[in-house]
């Protein structure tokens, strides 16, 4: 057992030894004033757990419950113990109250004093049964907050976020070409054209015979489309990278001479990817195998 934890068993033992001392003075005062309002000997000897074994219940129903019921909790404690504190002030400035032969219901000379107190007195077992089954039930009824699941390392969480985020290519990408539009021709509707050269009368010709009506033939007419034509072909060189392909030796030399000076925790994927300006794959690479050299070194 750590000397920690000795020190708090000891205080606990401390406080329980000092409680049970000053229950047991209350219980002499809360015992007499219980016989001056009538109680018989048992009804008296319990009358000092009633009152002050209900403040021990409220104290620890306060340290359970939360919220308004923790309130209605430090309420009733502050209440018993303001109302055990008037019985034994009454105690000690009624000194008849020590023996056996004061009179019943008299617990001061003045009568709504004396009216008061015993109203008091005689009311606390009836608030410990309703009060004391009330803090029973909260306490019963309560649920506990859930506790809070721990929090991720920050330095890891930023670099998950920033791994899915980016794309894994080579090299970035190019800007987009807009392409060469030709606006084509509208489309005319057969049938609809007339020409506009100059003609020459035909001469006549005889009657044709009467034709049979026959439908007219419907021939589909291609809209006008308004959305721009997609470019086909190669990609310019401009729009291509000037940047050579670099090989995984290459990337590793490079990773190493800029890692050269840097502490092991600072070796990072995000930390490589931006020194040697590559995808986040290959960084993941690099700082495996720079941290695998590190350690056959070590």
């Amino acid at each position: 057992m750590s000397l920690h934890r000795k020190g708090r068993v000891a205080l606990v033992l401390a406080l329980v030894v000092v409680v049970a001392m000053a229950f047991r003075v209350s219980w002499n005062a809360l015992h007499d004033v219980a016989r001056a309002v009538g109680a018989d000997g048992t009804a008296a000897m319990l009358y000092p757990f009633v009152v002050d074994g209900l403040m021990a219940l409220a104290l620890v129903a306060t340290l359970v419950l939360a919220g308004d019921a923790r309130k209605f909790a430090l309420r009733v404690l502050a209440s018993y113990t303001a109302a055990s504190l008037v019985l034994n002030y009454v105690h000690g400035l009624v000194p008849t109250l020590h023996s056996r032969t004061v009179d019943w219901g008299r617990l001061a000379d003045w009568d709504p004093a004396n009216w008061a107190l015993v109203l008091l007195a005689t009311s606390l077992p009836v608030g410990s049964i309703y009060f004391g089954s009330d803090l029973v039930a909260k306490v019963l009824h309560h649920t506990p907050a859930p506790i809070d699941p721990p929090t991720v390392n920050a330095e890891e969480s930023a670099e998950t976020v920033m791994k899915r985020s980016m794309a894994d290519l080579s090299v970035s990408t190019p800007a987009p070409i807009t392409p060469n539009i030709t606006e084509l021709p509208r489309p005319v509707a057969v049938g609809f054209l007339k020409s506009t050269l100059p003609t020459k009368p035909l001469p006549p010709t005889a009657p044709t015979p009467a034709m049979p009506d026959r439908p007219v033939e419907r021939r589909a007419v291609a809209a006008e489309s308004t959305r721009p034509r997609r470019a086909t072909g190669r990609v310019p060189e401009v729009a291509k990278s000037s940047r050579p392909k670099r090989t995984a030796d290459e990337l590793l030399a490079e990773a190493r001479a800029a890692t050269a000076d840097w502490p092991d925790n600072r070796i990072t994927a995000e930390g490589i990817r931006r020194a040697v300006r590559t995808s986040p794959v290959r960084a993941r690479t690099l700082r495996d195998t720079l941290l695998a050299e590190r350690a056959e070194v070590a």
